[in-house]
């Protein structure tokens, strides 16, 4: 298991204890993104809501945090720290600027009492952990509640679909926004870097080629400024005495 990972699941665990002693609930409160994120330029809200623990106490939410660690050893293991955190934070703020803009634009339109509530906390890792499982390895089966089988690649509509039944019953238009920005934005990193298994080295192989490629061209510009000529001919002929053969110092 992840030592990253073990943290993780820890600070979900403490901050979701947190909120049930009235001495200590206002310090997950603080990390919740909210309104204030814009109105009163709480901006560190915008990176930290996704690390804190939602929910009732009980049996699902064992049940989340089973899941946070099944797909993510999954994404640490093929995507590796660093990608694994940028994911994170790319997927998290992406989405929570979705969501603000939407509050900034719209404000609380439709009278939502449970403003930002679809996407808060473990929730919104565990879009993420699954999107991106759903993205690089989308021919695998999952158990969809551990019972039904289907392709790994069907979990990202499902994700969306889920989020709109959430929406139905909060009227939560923010919230639900930022998940479908959250699952559109880990989509979009993980194709970048090709599947779990091969992700570290496609992106090494695509900043090669672009590398190759400037390296081209810049030789191309020295070429045409210094009036360079290539000489091609596979070989000298006796009939074409002008014919240079062409030998490994020629280039």
């Amino acid at each position: 298991m992840p030592r990253d990972l073990i943290v993780l699941l820890a600070v979900i665990f403490v901050t979701f204890s947190l909120r049930y002693f009235p001495q200590t609930a206002w310090i997950p409160a603080l990390f919740e993104l909210s309104s204030a994120a814009w109105s009163g330029l709480q901006l560190w809200r915008l990176i930290s809501y996704p690390f804190i623990g939602i929910g009732a106490a009980g049996f699902w939410f064992i049940i989340a945090l089973v899941i946070l660690y099944m797909f993510g050893r999954d994404a640490f293991y093929g995507l590796g720290r660093k990608h694994f955190w940028r994911m994170i934070l790319w997927s998290a703020v992406g989405a929570a600027l979705v969501a603000v803009a939407t509050d900034i634009l719209l404000g609380n339109a439709l009278g939502s009492p449970y403003l930002y509530a679809l996407m808060q906390g473990q929730t919104l890792l565990a879009t993420i952990f699954v999107a991106a499982f759903a993205t690089a390895k989308a021919d695998a089966t999952i158990l969809l509640f551990f019972i039904i089988p289907m392709r790994a690649r069907w979990f990202l509509a499902l994700e969306i679909v889920f989020a709109f039944m959430g929406f139905l019953n909060t009227k939560d238009l923010p919230g639900f926004l930022g998940i479908c920005a959250a699952v559109g934005l880990t989509y979009s990193y993980v194709r970048a870097g090709g599947s779990f298994a091969f992700g570290r080295r496609r992106l090494r192989e695509t900043r090669l080629r672009i590398e190759r490629w400037w390296l081209q061209r810049k030789l191309d510009r020295n070429r045409r400024k210094r009036g360079f000529r290539v000489i091609s001919g596979e070989g000298k002929k006796e009939s074409d005495p002008g014919e240079v053969r062409k030998g490994p110092w020629v280039h």
